[in-house]
Order: structure tokens, then C-alpha cells, then sequence
């Protein structure tokens, strides 16, 4: 995730979960023009796509196994929220679907939602949001 300021009801990031990720980050690095910083995941690397206009992470893109084996191959927006099993069972009461997690992430929680017609998003509650969330 990002250093920016996360507040509820804010999109605070954006990745792309894919089981060929060195492929997809070398994509867009030339379409784009983001150059890449590696992230170690413990045995491999995910990628931090960096503005060089900022200087700044803009984008992540992730390899589909462990943890995110289950996670969809487009790309997703996290929404901030402040407690992300509260807002997974409002999500379960409105009709939509808890589709992975919600788990921990860099000491805050998310999880990846899927509303009524059918679009994917994740809920991210940061660390100093999230501590008193129950898994």
C-alpha cells in the first residue's frame, strides 16, 4: 500500500493480482512508463509501479498464488473503510459477496468484495483503523 493519507471512503490503492506477473509488470512499464521497484514477498517478488513524475508507488502488480491465489485478475481498487468485517456483513445483508479475506495486509485488514451486479473491489481498513476489527 501507499504512504498517503487513507481516510474511509477513499480509493487509497490499486493493483493488479496475476499469475504472470513479470510479464504484466514488464507491460506496463512500457506502455505506461512506470519504472519498478520489487517488493519481497518471502521467495519472490511483488512490484511497486512508480510514477516518474512523482517518484511515488501508483500501482502494484502481484502474482496470484498464496494468500492471493483466490484474488481476481483485473484490476482492483481498495476503498478505505474503517472496519472492513463490518462493512463485509453489510455487504453479505445488501445482496453482495465477501469473495477473499478479510485478512491482515501490512498490519491493516481487507478483504476483496463483489457487489449485486457482479463488480469486484477490496475494503482496506489501515493499521491504526483496524486494530480492534475481529477477524
Amino acid at each position: 500500500m501507499s504512504n498517503r493519507a487513507m481516510k474511509p471512503g477513499t480509493i487509497g490503492w490499486q493493483d493488479l493480482t496475476v499469475p504472470n506477473a513479470p510479464e504484466v509488470r514488464d507491460f506496463y512499464q512500457a506502455v505506461v512508463g512506470w519504472d519498478v521497484r520489487g517488493e519481497d514477498m518471502g521467495g519472490y517478488e511483488d512490484y511497486h509501479m512508480i510514477s516518474k513524475a512523482t517518484g511515488q508507488s501508483a500501482a502494484g502488480i502481484c502474482h496470484a498464488r498464496g494468500v492471493n491465489a483466490d484474488v481476481p485478475s483485473q484490476w482492483l481498487v481498495y476503498i478505505v473503510v474503517e472496519d472492513v468485517a463490518r462493512s463485509c456483513a453489510t455487504c453479505a445483508e445488501r445482496g453482495g459477496k465477501v469473495v477473499a479475506g478479510p485478512r491482515m495486509m501490512g498490519g491493516g485488514r481487507f478483504a476483496v468484495i463483489q457487489d449485486p451486479a457482479g463488480a469486484t473491489c477490496a475494503l482496506y481498513a489501515p493499521p491504526q483503523e483496524s486494530k480492534s476489527s475481529p477477524s
